[in-house]
């Protein structure tokens, strides 16, 4: 928990804070490992190329499993 009292998610997973986000952020979704590229976009819910996470739609989902943008981690390159 953090000082706030609010649940802390685990290291590099987005749990709804777009706060957390860098524009050029790739996510994964935890249930199937679909890979959101921004600078790919999304065909399948027609996200044009260069869209951040951040900037998705609030009804979007995985266009694989249809988990929820909340079960997406961030790809931290090493």
């Amino acid at each position: 928990m953090s000082s706030s009292g609010a649940f802390s998610p685990f290291e590099g997973s987005y749990g709804g804070d777009a706060d957390r986000l860098r524009d050029d952020d790739r996510l994964e979704c935890k249930i199937c490992w679909h890979v959101y590229d921004p600078a790919e976009g999304d065909e399948y819910w027609q996200i044009p190329p260069g869209t951040p996470f951040s900037r998705l739609p609030g009804h979007w989902r995985c266009p694989e499993c249809d988990g929820s943008k909340e079960q997406f981690m961030v790809i931290r390159e090493a």
